[in-house]
């Protein structure tokens, strides 16, 4: 049975299994926290082209998210050591920054989750790297298509399964493969939480969507098969197939009448081309 918990906006929250509902003074301190993820994908836009290495990508994103008053999450997070995750062509998630140089023709995936005042704001975007194949920059677009789909899914008395079921749909009309192995999550004071989002479900499964929910929706969709191996490092997820990966995420709240975007881009900048 799913248990739900109405949180106050103040009050320590505990990893419990239970979904958080939470109130106005929460939604506020969700804007903020994803205003500054969005603006820092904001300035990646311009950073992103050939002969820049992920290194320096971390980098700026460390510094804009101690200039906006947050700390990055990712940094120490089990063990992780850098601001952000880079994840670049056949790379699903968790790409770890280093000395790797964008190339001509790269796609790359930029994740952020500044903690700012206690809450954190999650996100990421894909960036095309110079002159991308047709067939690259229809994967991100349809994973584009992807997460607005499943976030019109997102509002009271819809059910979470819904979401993924929508989204499933999307990715295997054009005969893509959605990665069952990682998902999104509840967030708000802490980075994840209940509920799990799964991107591939049965519509009319999974619990109900009630106003108050956090959570992100960040479908990861690849150009061949679901299939997913994972590095020696522990973090890095690639394509089993070595085909590429796209991977689009928002934060957002449910509301009394749908959802709110918590990680939209000041700038419009939300999807390439930027």
């Amino acid at each position: 049975m799913t248990m739900y918990q109405t949180v106050a906006d103040t009050e320590t929250v505990l990893r419990d299994g239970t979904i958080k509902l939470h109130g106005p003074g929460a939604f506020e301190g969700m804007r903020r926290a994803g205003r500054l993820a969005a603006e820092i994908l904001d300035t990646m836009a311009d950073l992103v082209q050939p002969g820049v290495t992920t290194g320096q990508i971390d980098d700026v994103v460390r510094q804009m998210t101690l200039d906006g008053g947050a700390v990055p999450a990712t940094l120490g997070y089990r063990g992780f050591a850098h601001s952000c995750c880079t994840s670049i062509n056949n790379v699903i998630c968790h790409g770890i920054p280093g000395d790797k140089v964008l190339r001509d023709g790269d796609i790359i995936n930029i994740d952020v989750t500044p903690l700012l005042d206690g809450w954190h704001g999650d996100s990421s975007r894909m960036y095309l790297v110079g002159d991308v194949s047709l067939k690259a920059r229809r994967l991100v677009d349809v994973t584009y298509e992807c997460l607005m789909i499943g976030i019109d899914k997102a509002k009271p008395g819809e059910r979470l399964g819904d979401i993924g079921a929508a989204i499933q749909a999307h990715a295997e009309k054009h005969r893509y493969g959605v990665v069952r192995e990682f998902c999104g999550h509840g967030l708000g004071r802490l980075f994840h939480d209940a509920p799990e989002v799964i991107h591939a479900a049965r519509a009319g499964t999974g619990p109900e969507l009630k106003p108050g929910m956090f959570f992100t929706i960040e479908p990861m969709i690849n150009l061949g098969k679901a299939g997913v191996r994972m590095m020696e490092d522990g973090w890095t997820a690639v394509t089993r197939d070595r085909s590429l990966s796209a991977q689009f995420e928002h934060s957002i709240g449910i509301t009394e009448t749908g959802c709110e975007v918590f990680t939209a881009s000041p700038k419009g900048l939300d999807k390439p081309p930027y």
